[in-house]
């Protein structure tokens, strides 16, 4: 299973696509039916992402912790944020420049039919407002457990960059908690393992929910959109993995089939968290320090969502395209400007892509309510840019180690994990203390 996840993987979602077509079309969307085939196909990726989310808080407290502790050399942290922040500036300024210009060069909103505005503002819904301040707060923990306990990524790297220089600095002192984070970590991406096997079904489940509910129909109605969006989506992937073959040369072949199941993982469930532990141990595997990618992809999770970026400068243009308004080049550059800081504020926000497009629509008196024009596609643009994500803090976080000179050699794709005994000699019973009678039966029957 282990081996051939990959293959599974692709085997769940496409029959997950054939299934949901097959619900779509052949059981009514108001009976009690669909209702129920919906919320098993839902169970099941939910089960996936809890377990998922089980795992990101005290594998990415671990990692730190154990990363910054075996540095050595202080210094080294500041260097390389440094460095990270760089690339995630320039990374920022590609993804949403070429979405401004990818969206005036097709202009998929010309003709768009727009419907009533209150129609529209009823299907956006309220959403919370994003304040860059309330942001920067929300970076620093109040309550560390609290930060563990609602995965918010951004606090758990603050407490875990603090406690990692910590412990490095009690030397000696600290070396058994050290020790036991270095074992938490293993015992993560060890259960991850075990999770992994899960993977298939749940993308089977999460694409068979959105094609019962959505059809393929609705892909014609929105075939333009769609294709230029993800045109400009492969032209961000080629760019960004050009700049990694600048430092990495051949080796970028190799992490891109390194990365294969992160990929698809984060494809097939639109959501990066789901893709993070996998993407951890696929690093570890191509030669990343844990030390560096453990400060590199939390960091990037946060600053580093290229995908992202590139639909929001793309998706606001559209709407503006689709209500006819015409805005000139300088607007167009205060939009990305306006984009560059308040996306990186998204981490912390649900629905992050839709709240920030909706306060950037509002800053330059576009129609806030020409978001519901996305938002039933919103799902089909989503696995296009949690895949571009992943691929973007994949290729940072490969070039900043390389930057560094600490690029190990790889190791083999897949390793064989641990596996905890069974059928030991003792058959299971061993330490069980059962009573010899209930082992064997060598009562007689009384009659």
């Amino acid at each position: 299973m282990d081996k051939r996840l990959t293959l599974w993987i692709l085997v769940g979602m496409i029959l997950g696509i054939i299934v949901g077509y097959a619900v779509h079309i052949g059981v009514a969307p108001d009976s009690a039916a669909f209702e129920n085939l919906s919320k098993t196909f839902k169970l099941l990726s939910d089960i996936f992402l809890n377990l998922i989310k089980l795992l990101v808080a005290p594998l990415i407290l671990s990692t730190i912790v154990v990363g910054i502790a075996h540095m050595g050399d202080s210094s080294a942290l500041g260097r390389i944020g440094f460095r990270a922040i760089t690339w995630f500036i320039i990374a920022s300024f590609i993804s949403i420049g070429l979405g401004l210009l990818m969206v005036n060069i097709f202009q998929p909103g010309i003709g768009v039919p727009v419907g009533p505005a209150a129609d529209a503002a009823a299907a956006v819904g309220e959403v919370k407002k994003l304040d860059f301040f309330e942001f920067i707060l929300s970076i620093f923990p109040k309550n560390a457990f609290e930060a563990m306990a609602t995965n918010n990524i951004l606090q758990i790297l603050v407490f875990s960059l603090f406690a990692g220089v910590a412990l490095s600095a009690l030397g000696e002192k600290g070396a058994p908690l050290i020790r036991a984070a270095d074992a938490l970590a293993e015992m993560m991406l060890q259960i991850t393992h075990y999770v992994m096997r899960y993977a298939p079904v749940a993308v089977f489940g999460a694409l068979a929910k959105v094609v019962a509910t959505s059809g393929l129909a609705i892909l014609g109605s929105y075939l333009e959109l769609l294709a230029e969006f993800y045109m400009s989506l492969v032209i961000l992937w080629a760019i960004l993995l050009f700049i990694g073959w600048i430092f990495l040369r051949k080796r970028i072949w190799t992490l891109i089939r390194y990365i294969r199941e992160p990929l698809l993982i984060a494809f097939s469930t639109a959501s990066s968290e789901a893709a993070l532990p996998k993407l951890f141990e696929q690093l570890d595997r191509f030669g990343v320090p844990r030390r560096i990618s453990g400060f590199m992809l939390p960091l990037g999770y946060s600053f580093n969502l290229d995908g992202s970026m590139m639909y929001m400068s793309f998706a606001t243009i559209f709407i503006a395209q689709a209500y006819g308004i015409d805005l000139p080049i300088m607007t167009q550059i205060l939009i990305l400007l306006t984009l560059m800081i308040s996306s990186k504020g998204v981490a912390a926000v649900p629905r992050a892509s839709l709240v920030v497009i909706t306060g950037t629509l509002a800053m330059f008196g576009l129609p806030v309510e020409g978001v519901a024009l996305i938002l039933a596609i919103d799902q089909f643009l989503d696995m296009g840019r949690t895949a571009t994500n992943v691929v973007g803090n994949a290729v940072a976080t490969s070039v900043i180690t390389k930057w560094e000179g600490m690029l190990e050699v790889e190791e083999p794709e897949f390793v064989e994990p641990p596996h905890a005994p069974a059928h030991t000699a003792a058959a299971g019973k061993r330490g069980l203390d059962l009573a010899e009678d209930m082992v064997s039966d060598t009562r007689s029957n009384k009659s």
